[in-house]
């Protein structure tokens, strides 16, 4: 077994970033057959027979616990040497995840860790978050010497209510749900007590220093006019107070655009806003969601699209479409976190859902033609048990899960509301983490074989009833599920072996995308100082690459 080491591209210019994403493109091309791919088709269109039959035969004997390896570039001795020459050299491409020592390239920073006021509703992955992006935002807001700080896609206002109360900045949370306001504002009353009360018990050590706290402005971040406008100008909304007054900033402020995972084209419009408004002065985005990124030529006509986003990247004219978008969302780091059992239960899942739609497709074709969504069976669950487990460790190697308590909460009533998205992306979405437990059963789940995938056509039953369901849909007289599985149940096991394939090109779009950006940046010339950060630890958090910059002279 072997690993690829660091990455030998750079992007310290833009001459090395070109370099770098030319190299990108270069490699993807032939294989577009896979970033395109579609999990849903797997069995319709005999998917498996794009992949060369050598590399095939090898992995579909591959212990799933080397599958798993894949995306994160590891590879077998055995292995043929195509399919490891494959591997590495795609390897080599991706921008290394680990955790930047952020105290060498940011010096003076200081990160400290969140009390429990502070972290009052935050899981671990969120407290880590807000804690390192905290302080990088808070480091950068002072090197620039901004009187204000604007968290862009604010959310429940963690980020804000750090930056305000604990580094005292005056800080404004945008958020286009007004719920989430509410609860920020909520929050940050809490909040506001506790430290009053600390105030009023240290009033020799704090002085006079007033409470900062953060204001919210509800709205829908849709342009970058509209963002500029939140720098440029008064906003009047119902829930705050003017701008620039809440944030005692004049026509002559500085400000930070800051965001934690901000979705889609969201990113975007902040480092196009840092570039065409003068009051801006820095901008530390962490990006998420590239599927939803407008595109153009796919899903977006105009100027201002999501990607591409450099004239670099525009002039090599390559598309990548919401597969591969939503693709790069793929984590090298929750594949490899995985137990073999999730992992094998995963592919399962994949299974069933290509399957399903060989039901849809000679069944009901009416359907087909509307490109029916099945969900995210699974994913509620999962969230319903990372809340137990949130208080865990990271890695529980004695959870194990269970496949039937995905299907019986697959398969529980159609008096839920009905839904009619059901699952068409090809994300590995269903079991993310391995803290998944049964919190049904005392007994330990017994170890998965391979096999397990064929013969399973008493849960593909199960799933295909619930999807039925979902969709409101009836089985039909003539519905035949046992003779589609029949069909597809010998090539089943071939699902894990492909998707791992798939799921390695997931880091690399990924890296392609942040570059994209990136040499944005470094297009405009030296009077922008822009860097790519994996900030935070990527088994915690896989979306870790902050994009920080900062105008070095006024343009």
């Amino acid at each position: 077994m072997s690993s690829n080491g660091c990455c030998k591209y750079s992007c310290e210019t833009a001459s090395e970033t070109l370099e770098w994403i030319n190299a990108i493109v270069d490699f993807i091309r032939p294989y577009s057959f896979l970033t395109d791919a579609h999990v849903v088709n797997f069995f319709k269109d005999r998917m498996w027979e794009a992949i060369d039959k050598e590399w095939m035969d090898c992995l579909r004997k591959e212990a799933v616990e080397n599958l798993l390896q894949i995306p994160g570039g590891v590879v077998q001795d055995h292995w043929p040497a195509s399919l490891k020459k494959f591997i590495v050299t795609l390897s080599s491409l991706v921008l290394p995840r680990q955790q930047q020592d952020l105290q060498t390239v940011l010096p003076g920073m200081n990160m400290t860790s969140l009390n429990s006021v502070l972290s009052t509703g935050m899981n671990w992955k969120k407290k880590h978050e807000v804690e390192v992006l905290s302080a990088v935002v808070d480091s950068i807001a002072n090197s620039v010497g901004a009187n204000a700080i604007i968290d862009v896609g604010s959310g429940q206002g963690y980020l804000a209510q750090v930056l305000s109360f604990h580094y005292q900045h005056a800080v404004v949370a945008i958020d286009a749900c007004s719920h989430h306001g509410r609860v920020t504002d909520a929050r940050a009353e809490q909040i506001k007590k506790y430290y009053a009360a600390q105030m009023r018990k240290s009033v020799a050590r704090s002085g006079n220093r007033s409470l900062t706290v953060p204001k919210t402005v509800t709205c829908n971040v849709m342009s970058i006019d509209m963002l500029k406008a939140l720098a440029d100008t008064p906003l009047n909304n119902d829930n705050v107070s003017l701008l620039q007054s809440s944030c005692n900033v004049d026509n002559g402020s500085s400000l930070v655009l800051a965001g934690l995972h901000a979705c889609g084209d969201l990113s975007v419009t902040m480092l196009k806003t840092f570039m065409e408004c003068e009051e801006v002065k820095a901008v530390v985005s962490v990006g998420c969601c590239y599927n939803l990124l407008s595109e153009e030529g796919f899903n977006h006509v105009g100027s201002q699209c999501g990607f591409p986003m450099s004239c670099g990247v525009k002039s090599v004219g390559i598309s990548l479409g919401k597969s591969s978008r939503d693709l790069a969302c793929q984590s090298a780091e929750r594949w490899k976190c995985l137990e073999n059992d999730a992992g094998l239960h995963n592919f399962e899942l994949h299974a069933f859902r290509a399957a399903f739609q060989m039901v849809l497709r000679v069944y009901y074709p009416e359907v087909m033609s509307t490109s029916p969504s099945i969900g995210r069976q699974g994913k509620a669950l999962r969230r319903r048990q990372q809340r137990v487990a949130r208080n865990s460790s990271l890695h529980h190697k004695e959870n194990k899960c269970s496949l039937s308590e995905i299907n019986s909460h697959m398969t529980g009533s159609c008096s839920h509301k009905k839904s009619t998205e059901l699952e068409t992306d090809d994300s590995f979405h269903v079991l993310e983490t391995t803290s998944i437990t049964n919190e049904n059963s005392s007994n330990k789940a017994t170890k998965c074989e391979r096999s397990e995938i064929i013969g399973n056509y008493p849960l593909f039953q199960k799933y295909c009833l619930s999807g039925l369901c979902r969709l409101g849909l009836e089985p039909l007289k003539e519905t035949d599920i046992h003779g589609i599985w029949k069909q597809v149940e010998s090539f089943a096991e071939l699902i894990g072996p492909y998707w791992s394939l798939r799921a390695a090109f997931g880091p690399l779009l990924e890296t392609f995308l942040l570059l994209d950006r990136l040499l944005f940046l470094q297009e405009q010339g030296s009077s922008i100082e822009a860097v790519m950060l994996p900030i935070f630890n990527p088994a915690l958090s896989p979306r870790n690459v902050a994009i920080i910059a900062k105008k070095l002279t006024q343009i």
